[in-house]
């Protein structure tokens, strides 16, 4: 998209109050060959609060029963809210007008609000700027295709990872996201796909990937929980296919091998970037602890423990890391590793604000294409959307929402209950 359009008015929900806890993020501009550094960033805002995607059935039950209510009417409060998609008192028919909102306040608080929308691709690209109960911002990207429809969620608000040609990393770390932060933006997007909310008329939610802002394993517990309850059938859970689930990460080996260890078949996507540890230390800092010899092994653990093929994402940038030499190396990499385990994303890089970086020259991306695929590795460009709304890989920035100067992208003010949170992008030929 080239289309500049109005800017997009963005309003602010105060920040509520909670204990300050410090937290370390390395600096944005690490230096190549060595370990970053860790800086202090903004204070650790409240705790969210107790939600019903919280917690598992019997400790839905508990917690009814903490109110004065017996058991199952948490099952019936987990039927609106996961079957019916709804967290409305007056929909609930079937639980007692006495108490019925009272339920409600105590299991289903309101966690995250509208702030404005932007929209792409005649609206089949949605972009939101969420207020958390707290006034942390995330971003989210809903994208409906000829036959899926994606959601690509936020685990954090912010990211702690600062790999310096991502937005969102440059925005250091405000906090995790909760469990249920996490699964309120999956309902909210299901709920607008179900009600035509998107050009086309009503669809199905059928695709999730955690690509929007934050390095999801770096909030392992809270992520593997909304997986749970993304994956789980009704009441449980959301009933969302596992295949059709995709975690990703810049390459925390101990948190890849206890996800492989998890029995749910997600797909995992490595942000690889480079294939030479030189060039990874300076674009992803945390290479500095796990090279990308053990980020690949744990990639390929996944792959063997799960039988799911792995994605390797990888930005082509610029006389960066576009070299047809680096696109060999990758391909002797990983078929050193066998054959058959892997699919490779080439990202054309999304540019940024102030960024120094750009894109690949297209010959050069087709070049490094023709490498892999000439290796025998599987290999698809990534569809990229949303880039006109800064919506898509790398330019989730939520922080920068409420600052002033021109955006661009069109303003689709949303009320509560149309699309939530969404993300940026997917492949053409993968399921996601």
């Amino acid at each position: 998209m080239t289309t500049d359009l109005p800017t997009a008015t963005a309003t602010t929900a105060p920040a509520a109050g909670g204990t300050a806890t410090a937290i370390a993020a390395p600096v944005p501009r690490p230096v190549p060959g060595a370990r970053p550094r860790l800086q202090m960033a903004a204070p650790r805002r409240g705790k969210p609060p107790r939600h019903l995607a919280d917690l598992t059935v019997p400790e839905r039950k508990e917690a009814a029963k903490e109110l004065g209510l017996p058991g199952f009417r948490a099952d019936q409060l987990s039927r609106h809210y996961f079957g019916h998609l709804t967290r409305e008192p007056e929909a609930m028919s079937d639980l007692p007008a006495a108490g019925r909102e009272d339920l409600v306040t105590a299991l289903l608080p309101e966690l995250i609000t509208p702030v404005h929308t932007l929209e792409a691709d005649g609206g089949d690209t949605v972009k939101t700027l969420w207020s958390m109960h707290d006034g942390a911002k995330v971003e989210s990207v809903l994208m409906r295709y000829r036959d899926r429809t994606t959601l690509c969620v936020s685990s954090q608000a912010g990211c702690g990872m600062a790999c310096p040609f991502c937005a969102t990393g440059q925005l250091g770390l405000t906090r995790n996201l909760s469990t249920a932060e996490i699964v309120e933006q999956v309902r909210l997007a299901a709920r607008a796909s179900r009600d035509g909310d998107l050009p086309g008329g009503p669809t199905r939610l059928s695709n999730v990937v955690f690509m929007g802002m934050g390095e999801p394993l770096a909030n392992y517990k809270a992520v593997l929980g909304a997986v749970r309850r993304m994956v789980e059938p009704a009441p449980a859970g959301l009933g969302l296919s596992a295949r059709n689930v995709t975690v990703s990460t810049v390459g925390l080996v101990p948190a890849i091998d206890k996800l492989a260890g998890e029995g749910i078949p997600v797909t995992l996507a490595l942000s690889l970037h480079a294939p030479d540890d030189e060039l990874r230390d300076e674009l992803i800092p945390i290479n500095s602890r796990w090279k990308v010899g053990e980020a690949l092994d744990a990639a390929k653990r996944y792959f063997d423990a799960t039988g799911r093929r792995v994605s390797i994402e990888y930005a082509l940038i610029r006389d960066i890391n576009d070299h047809a030499w680096r696109a060999t190396l990758l391909a002797d990499e990983l078929v050193r590793r066998g054959r058959g385990w892997v699919h490779v994303n080439p990202i054309p890089l999304n540019p940024t604000p102030g960024s120094k970086w750009t894109a690949s020259d297209p010959a050069v991306e087709a070049e490094f294409v023709a490498r892999l695929r000439a290796a025998g590795i599987p290999t698809t460009i990534r569809d990229t959307r949303g880039s006109d709304i800064d919506g898509a890989c790398g330019q989730l920035a939520a922080g920068a929402e409420d600052q002033p100067g021109p955006r661009r992208g069109r303003a689709a003010g949303r009320g509560q209950g149309q699309v939530e949170n969404v993300t940026t992008t997917t492949t053409k030929e993968a399921s996601r």
